[in-house]
């Protein structure tokens, strides 16, 4: 009960102190105004400017993750790799996606729907669950399952549950032979991912194909001549390979040229993006730097200068009993009302900014993808950062304010 009495106590002291600190500035709201529009001055355009650098890296960002060939690493060399090894390769923590390929001259086929229409000499790659190009459910393929590109589905005239015959070639002893297998579409590919001609089938029906074209007996193509498999082991002479992000991309690319692998990547592009963000955020840094040290100098002059014209009302506090913490959180209550008024407005300020630089600049050619934003977490820390340098900033006018001592107030009597 009475822990319950002091609480309220100390609740009924804090609302009471609230209250006057707010009236005390309504009384004085033109000095009040003054110091919270220095805020605005400060916050707005550091909004403004940090909307504006995070704004066009993301946008760099994003258009780099729109396009999964921002995550490839092609492997330039062939070689001859187990599965052991590409299981190793997918286990490589910066490693998203990794499927064996066979050879070059093994991923090209024949499409055909009837006699008029047809693909050839189309790319046949291997896809599975997960396939960062494809980016869709569909790419879990199993059996004769198939998915085609854009381009050859409309050479086709193909879509979704066609049937369509893949053509492979090979010779034997001397004879030509041609093998077929059917397929069936279970998707299309947008253009956007894949502008050629392809057809994309499971890594068991390619290993397949390159068995036929190898020269042994693959019944599912048709023909029953050949040398028998005999659990013939797959060896791939490649892999397709994507990092788990584009911060992945050089660790990625720098293990597989420890394995005596040339590669290429769009690490330069990359890169860029990177420099960019690291330049912005620098020019960033510095001028937010400077507008801070100006506002806290200006804030600390304001403040000091409002205590010293205060003197006389601060000293009747102290009369009245308001002890020397009650009067520094007077002067630290004033400060947070004022930071509060002061990150509003600048934030109204930024929102009209930002629809205008969307507006302005999104018409523009040039920058038709530019954009002005910041995230709600963004909006929280600059608030927090926004409090506590008023608070800084207010105690130490509050130091000055615990050193009035309550006899200044009789001295004018």
């Amino acid at each position: 009960m009475q822990e319950r009495r002091v609480l309220n106590r100390w609740i009924d002291r804090l609302r009471l102190l609230c209250k006057l600190a707010v009236e005390d500035l309504w009384h004085d709201r033109k000095v009040s105004l003054c110091i919270a529009a220095s805020l605005v001055a400060v916050i707005a355009p550091l909004l403004l400017l940090f909307g504006l650098k995070h704004g066009v890296v993301s946008q760099l960002q994003d258009d780099l993750l729109r396009d999964p060939r921002n995550l490839e690493v092609k492997m330039l060399s062939s070689g001859s790799f187990d599965d052991t090894w590409i299981t190793r390769l997918q286990q490589v923590p910066e490693t998203g996606f990794a499927i064996g390929q066979t050879r070059s001259l093994n991923t090209q086929a024949d499409l055909l729907i009837g006699l008029q229409r047809f693909v050839e000499n189309a790319e046949i790659l291997p896809t599975q669950a997960g396939d960062p190009l494809l980016n869709m459910p569909a790419s879990a393929l199993q059996g004769n399952d198939l998915i085609l590109s854009a381009s050859a589905a409309q050479r086709l005239q193909a879509e979704v549950g066609s049937s369509v015959r893949l053509r492979a070639a090979r010779r034997l002893d001397g004879i030509s032979e041609l093998g077929e297998i059917n397929l069936n579409v279970v998707a299309i590919l947008d253009a956007s991912r894949f502008g050629r001609a392809a057809g994309f089938i499971a890594p068991s029906l390619l290993l397949s194909l390159e068995h036929f074209r190898d020269g042994y007996r693959v019944p599912a193509f048709g023909l029953e001549s050949g040398k028998p498999l005999d659990n013939l082991q797959p060896l791939y002479a490649r892999a397709r390979v994507y990092a788990r992000n584009i911060d992945s991309v050089a660790a990625l690319e720098h293990w597989l040229m420890a394995q005596n692998i040339q590669t290429s990547s769009r690490l330069a592009d990359i890169e860029n993006v990177k420099a960019i963000n690291h330049v912005l955020s620098l020019i960033f840094g510095v001028i937010a730097a400077a507008a801070l040290t100006g506002c806290i100098a200006s804030l600390v002059g304001a403040f000091l200068a409002n205590i010293d014209r205060k003197r006389k009302s601060l000293a009747v506090l102290r009369l009245l009993g308001f002890s020397s913490p009650a009067v520094a959180g007077f002067v630290v209550l004033q400060a947070i009302v004022l930071s509060l008024i002061g990150y509003i407005g600048g934030l109204a300020f930024y929102l009209v900014g930002s629809r205008l630089f969307d507006h302005v600049l999104g018409s523009s050619q040039s920058t038709g993808a530019f954009a002005c934003h910041i995230t709600p977490w963004h909006g929280f820390a600059a608030l927090l950062l926004s409090l506590l340098v008023a608070v800084l900033v207010a105690l130490i006018g509050a130091v000055r304010a615990i050193g009035i001592q309550p006899a200044e107030s009789l001295r004018e009597l």
